[in-house]
């Protein structure tokens, strides 16, 4: 048993007990850490609304053999101007939510933490892109090695009539290797993923009208290899 002092983005907490909570956190260092925070539920608990989701806390913990117990927290950043939004916090959540999904305990989680923060700092810093929950589930998809091929057929390699997608090839597909359950694609669909995916999260190509149907594709992906339904976002200005 030891004290230790650690940081990060906390996910999400439940109730555990008559009076305290387990607070999910994600740190750059020790990945997903379980943590338990004693009393918070009291009106009077020293800890206030200091653990609550969206939030980059600095943490000092008392490690136990199944949870470790946090005797401080302190604010690093809260994010507000997301908070007071209802369409920004729709899509912090869905962020929360798929990184919850691909996190793991006792890990090193550094690219992982610092695309949140990212995107909690791009939709903190003005309206949010119809495009950035798009763009971060491909490069989250990219991070864990699961990135869906946007250019030449996922099956084959080829490059001509990749007009559909298949979600069990891992991409696009070809006439020739289509299956039945590939999605036809609309024009300019692809080639507007692929910008996403390539580009920071501050500065996102223009959408050209395609924004929802980009991340229903997006995050019908990532369901199907990670097996996990996430939160589904309004695409703001949809």
């Amino acid at each position: 048993m030891a004290i230790r002092h650690d940081q990060g983005i906390v996910l999400r907490s439940y109730p555990f007990g008559e009076s305290d909570r387990v607070v999910i956190i994600l740190s750059p260092n020790h990945g997903k850490l379980r943590t338990v925070a004693k009393g918070v539920r009291k009106t009077k608990s020293r800890f206030g609304g200091r653990l609550e989701p969206l939030t980059h806390v600095d943490l000092v913990l008392y490690e136990g053999r199944n949870l470790d117990t946090i005797t401080q927290v302190s604010v690093i950043e809260a994010f507000p101007h997301v908070r007071m939004d209802l369409e920004r916090v729709g899509i912090a959540g869905a962020m929360l939510n798929a990184v919850d999904a691909v996190a793991q305990e006792n890990e090193s989680a550094h690219r992982l933490f610092l695309l949140l923060h990212r995107g909690f700092r791009v939709l903190d810093s003005g309206p949010a892109d119809p495009g950035l929950l798009t763009a971060f589930y491909l490069k989250l998809a990219a991070l864990v090695g699961i990135a869906p091929s946007l250019g030449d057929c996922a099956s084959c390699g080829g490059l001509v009539d990749v007009e559909r997608f298949s979600f069990p090839a891992g991409g696009v597909v070809c006439s020739r290797c289509a299956t039945p359950d590939a999605v036809k694609l609309r024009p300019g669909l692809t080639d507007y993923l692929a910008s996403l995916a390539g580009s920071e999260l501050a500065s996102l190509p223009a959408s050209g009208g395609l924004a929802a149907d980009g991340q229903g594709l997006a995050r019908r992906f990532l369901e199907y290899h990670l097996e996990r339904k996430f939160t589904v976002a309004e695409v703001p200005g949809g």
